[in-house]
């Protein structure tokens, strides 16, 4: 809605103008002022977009009045309406951009064509700058999706960053939000304003895929422990949000403090990836940072629970070998080294012999119960070593799998993809065609072909699509269904962010 500001003196002026106004049933928020001095006071408390003045008033009259006005609002249009005696006062402001005159007393016609010229002229440049801004606002986005992935140089970086509004590198922390199911593409853009409600603060959005997004966030300058413990309240607040208005549990990544540019964005990003795959392996955590400075523990607890959290990590990827070092390497911290009591030491070793059993299938119970006894009952430290070796030798049997299969399984997850790729396509559901674990898929398919799996399914979907642009006449509408994007907006997102353009863009440009 327009607002209009009528300047006269006369009020049987103001009341003509008005009612001419409301016949032309346009939708206008109508001030007035009486002299020059008083819309003065007025225009600086509120942004006009049509002043209608008359030329001889008190005070300041309406010449003096444009040309003090003029330069609060470039943009504002104003219009003259004077008897035949000030013509040359109309003449003279309208060398002063002044938009049109209207002579009294009052035509309606041309009164009424007058505000219809006027009024398509500031819709045409609201069109404009909403246009510009959403062109804009691709442009950051497909910058910040090409520097997250360490596509862009410092050179090309400088380039971009003059090409686009000056604050797009104002940032100095990320948080990487990561879904359990296909969400965003499901919920399209409209997630993107209430993640910014929630963070409270200013922040730039950028969605990856249909379970990621990043946020980049400045850096208040706090002191660190101030900082993170705002990061904290950020990330419980997103967490809380997901989960209460959609349903979905998610997970937070809290990068360190950094200086933008074109190595430590990635970097960061990188770390966020495998912090937040920590996910895997521990219950009932969804946020984790990249640096914990609350964190008192001795070097020794912290080097003795690295070991511990690698060896569970091996017994998700079904490693022995590295299972077999790395208990080596645990062992040796215990034999005749350390001061910790029997207890604990048993405490340990019967959890890990926990998360043996935890991962063998039909793993029998009882006979978890009797190996736990047998390491609470052992003499010595060599006793609950040799326990844990047989059980590591049960674990090598179950996990006894041929390298190859692997790799078939995997290029059977390709092949799906392949011929399934305008479906909807969830890791769980990937998963379950080669009876694995969704974030061991993950992370082997990435281990066999060095991309992550919803990146990889994202890729392909958008080559599909060049080719259909391409190809085809069809539509973009439906291009979007044909390569499983039923949101359309949500397609051309995803598509300008890939390419750099959208898919009309794209198409005509050949």
């Amino acid at each position: 809605m327009y607002k209009l500001l009528i300047v006269d003196d006369e009020k049987i002026e103001r009341n003509g103008i008005k009612y001419l106004l409301e016949e032309e049933k346009q939708e206008l928020e109508i001030y007035e002022a009486v002299n020059g001095r008083d819309a003065l006071e007025l225009l600086e408390k509120n942004h006009i977009d049509i002043l209608l003045t008359d030329v001889k008033m008190p005070f300041i009259d309406g010449i003096e009045l444009i040309r003090l006005a003029a330069p609060l609002y470039p943009d504002m249009k104003i219009i003259i309406f004077s008897g035949y005696s000030e013509f040359e006062y109309a003449k003279f402001a309208m060398k002063m951009g002044v938009e049109d005159y209207v002579l009294k007393p009052v035509d309606p016609e041309e009164f009424a064509s007058t505000i219809s010229k006027v009024i398509g002229e500031l819709d045409e440049i609201s069109v404009k700058l909403e246009q510009e801004q959403e062109s804009q606002e691709y442009l950051g986005k497909h910058f910040l999706y090409q520097m997250v992935y360490g596509n862009l140089s410092e050179g090309e970086i400088k380039i971009s960053q003059d090409l686009l509004d000056e604050d797009i590198l104002d940032f100095h922390r990320m948080m990487l939000l990561e879904t359990d199911k296909e969400f965003f593409g499901r919920i399209g853009t409209s997630i993107e304003d209430e993640i910014k409600l929630s963070v409270a603060e200013k922040v730039r959005y950028l969605n990856l895929n249909s379970q990621q997004c990043v946020l980049f966030l400045e850096d208040n300058r706090d002191s660190d422990i101030e900082r993170w413990a705002v990061l904290r309240r950020i990330a419980d607040s997103l967490l809380h949000m997901l989960k209460t208005e959609y349903g979905e549990t998610a997970y937070v990544a809290i990068s360190d403090s950094f200086e933008p540019n074109a190595d430590t964005v990635a970097e960061h990003f990188k770390t966020l990836e495998s912090l937040i795959q920590e996910k895997f392996y521990t219950t009932g955590r969804y946020i984790y940072e990249e640096i914990d400075e609350n964190d008192k523990r001795t070097t020794q607890d912290i080097e003795n629970d690295t070991l511990m959290k690698q060896m569970k990590q091996d017994i998700k990827m079904k490693d022995i070998m590295n299972l077999r070092k790395h208990f080596d390497e645990m062992s040796e911290k215990y034999i005749g080294k350390n001061p910790y009591s029997q207890v604990y030491v048993k405490f340990i070793f019967s959890n890990l012999l926990k998360e043996f059993y935890d991962n063998m299938p039909g793993a029998d119970e009882l006979q978890q119960s009797r190996e736990i006894e047998k390491i609470y009952l052992s003499n010595t430290f060599d006793d609950i070593k040799g326990i844990m070796l047989t059980n590591i030798e049960k674990l090598e049997q179950v996990f006894g799998k041929n390298p190859q299969m692997i790799h078939r399984e995997i290029e059977d997850i390709k092949q799906y993809i392949y011929d399934n790729y305008n479906k909807d396509l969830s890791v769980n559901e990937l998963a379950e065609k080669v009876y694995m674990a969704p974030s061991y898929l993950s992370y082997i398919f990435k281990q066999e072909t060095g991309q992550n799996l919803s990146k990889f399914i994202k890729a392909y979907r958008m080559e599909r699509a060049k080719d259909m642009l391409e190809n085809t006449h069809k539509k973009v509408v439906s291009i979007s269904n044909e390569v499983g994007y039923e949101n359309v907006s949500y397609f051309c997102q995803s598509f300008r962010e890939y390419f750099g353009v959208s898919p009309q863009k794209f198409r005509d440009q050949g």
